[in-house]
């Protein structure tokens, strides 16, 4: 039986999806429902996208793979490409046969057991909404068990990890929310960058043309310098911490 992936879009040059340049695959669907997401229309895993095999999107892959030099690859991004395993799988092997590096940039809440997917890919990286129950349920509508069955899977495969945390205005952009998340990623082990990406507004409109509530409206974009301070202040604890 021939394996398709549900691909909501394509970007060729993707800059900040990894290491080098990258070729993103946005995937469809996803579990969670942040209140900050910009990407509402990737939610609903059974929306008709473009239908894609694993071999098709490698020949894409190939007329990239000039481009990636030896730092870049690609990475499945969404949505979340851990709702769909198999196809995932098969991509990941596909990549490996054919010299080419490969990222997902996940939230960690997929189906599987999330081995086989872990002992192909390069690089994790990994979305922390919240470090604790209350707080992650609130922003995301689910319980946190599950990224955390994910996370302690990357450990067990000693997978490498990139961690990032996006920042939102009077949400989230306080120094005790940057001392919880350094004490929460000092027991984390093969982390080799740390981010904390300052909210936009981009997508609200996306809500409007959906017909969708924005749980976060009249929130003004996260300025970029406080977020940064905040970013220099989390690695300044990990460093004190011998992260």
């Amino acid at each position: 039986m021939e394996i398709f992936g549900n691909i909501n879009s394509e970007e060729s040059m993707g800059l900040v999806d990894g290491p080098g340049i990258r070729y993103v695959i946005f995937m469809q669907g996803c579990e969670l429902r942040c209140k900050y997401c910009h990407n509402p229309e990737t939610w609903d895993k059974n929306k008709p996208c473009q239908k894609i095999t694993p071999m098709q999107l490698l020949e894409k892959l190939k007329r990239y793979k000039n481009y990636y030099g030896k730092d870049g690859g690609v990475t499945f991004s969404g949505g979340e490409p851990l709702l769909q395993p198999q196809f995932l799988v098969e991509c990941l092997k596909l990549c490996k046969e054919n010299g080419i590096n490969t990222a997902i940039d996940t939230a960690g809440v997929g189906f599987g057991d999330y081995d086989e997917i872990l002992s192909l890919v390069d690089l994790v990286i990994l979305d922390i909404k919240a470090v604790n129950e209350n707080d992650y349920q609130e922003l995301t509508g689910k319980p946190m068990q599950f990224f955390k069955k994910f996370l302690e899977k990357c450990q067990e495969h000693n997978k490498r990890l990139w961690l990032r945390q996006v920042i939102v205005p009077c949400l989230n952009d306080n120094e005790e929310n940057v001392k919880n998340l350094a004490d929460f990623i000092s027991k984390i082990k093969n982390v080799e960058k740390v981010e904390l990406l300052p909210y936009k507004t981009i997508g609200v409109h996306k809500y409007k043309d959906m017909g969708l509530k924005y749980r976060l409206e009249g929130v003004p974009d996260m300025n970029e310098q406080h977020c940064k301070e905040l970013e220099n202040k989390l690695l300044a604890y990990l460093k004190s911490s011998k992260f």
